[in-house]
């Protein structure tokens, strides 16, 4: 494995292969890896099966430009806005199949694989329609009688995430909310980590308790600044609440999605140029500085 897995993102996308299933989204409303989702529906990866909890308008993204097969999710839509509109456009035409999960089952099955379990069992979806989905079984704990349902493994052939600082081996820090990362990240064949920087090794070393993301876990590291927009970034960036109440508007029917997809991921060459067309101020003013934190000799 290479020490120095920088690469751009177009090669690191790249190495998708058409069919593949893809994590994103795993921090829930934080930190959604958008400029690699762009990257890959410019280059038109089809037959993706999608892996997430809450992935925002990322997954509605992929289903407009029609590169989606099957969905795994907890939540798919627009959080400020409410539905999303081409996943919804999908689902009642039948074009694409859901397979439905809360979300804590989708951790439980994210889970499971990177334990290399067939599955994990919970009593948290019990007496609801979810429990009735085929994928899952409502059977009896050996041990004690209960009823309880079994979440079987999602193993990722790739999952993304977009971290605050990286190092060209891959180790990373991600803070704020975390989600189901980790869990993702651990579950997957192959893992893209973008970074809003990349940084010198000593700076990943300096904090070790936070480099919960590895090198061994990683196949490339891709710097991207603003590589979240329009989810928030902690420390780094705000929400861009009014780019996604935009976005709301200009997806309400097909051929306006198309010209969204036109204007905002064919018709820029990478994040740069995308964030060019950003004229709000999203920065953090105040942050909040953690304590220092001393780990000894």
């Amino acid at each position: 494995m290479p020490a120095d897995k920088t690469t751009s993102m177009a090669e690191a996308i790249g190495r998708i292969d058409r069919g593949s299933t893809v994590a994103a989204g795993l921090a829930l409303e934080h930190a959604i890896p958008s400029a690699a989702g762009h990257e890959l529906i410019r280059q038109g990866v089809e037959d993706l099966t999608l892996v997430g909890p809450i992935s925002d308008v990322l997954f509605d993204q992929f289903v407009a430009a029609d590169l989606v097969s099957q969905v795994r999710a907890a939540w798919v839509g627009n959080v400020s806005a409410g539905s999303g509109y081409n996943y919804r456009r999908a689902v009642e035409g039948g074009e694409i199949d859901v397979e439905n999960h809360s979300n804590f089952s989708i951790a439980l099955s994210l889970h499971a694989a990177e334990l290399g379990v067939p599955y994990l069992p919970t009593r948290s979806l019990l007496g609801s329609d979810i429990a009735a989905e085929p994928h899952l079984r409502v059977t009896e704990d050996p041990f004690e009688g209960e009823r309880v349902v079994q979440v079987p493994a999602i193993a990722p052939d790739w999952t993304f995430v977009h971290v605050q600082r990286a190092s060209p081996a891959g180790d990373a820090h991600l803070w704020g909310n975390t989600g189901v990362t980790y869990e993702g990240v651990r579950a997957a064949d192959r893992v893209v980590v973008t970074a809003e920087e990349v940084v010198d090794e000593s700076v990943i070393t300096s904090d070790p308790s936070r480099t919960r993301i590895t090198r061994e876990q990683v196949d490339a590291v891709v710097e991207v600044p603003f590589g979240a927009h329009p989810s928030p970034l902690a420390g780094r960036y705000h929400r861009d609440n009014d780019f996604y109440l935009e976005y709301a508007e200009s997806t309400r029917d097909p051929d306006d999605a198309a010209a969204w997809l036109d204007e905002w991921v064919y018709g820029v060459d990478d994040r740069a140029a995308y964030m060019e067309k950003i004229d709000r101020d999203l920065s953090v003013e105040e942050p909040t500085v953690a304590a220092e934190v001393t780990y000894g000799q």
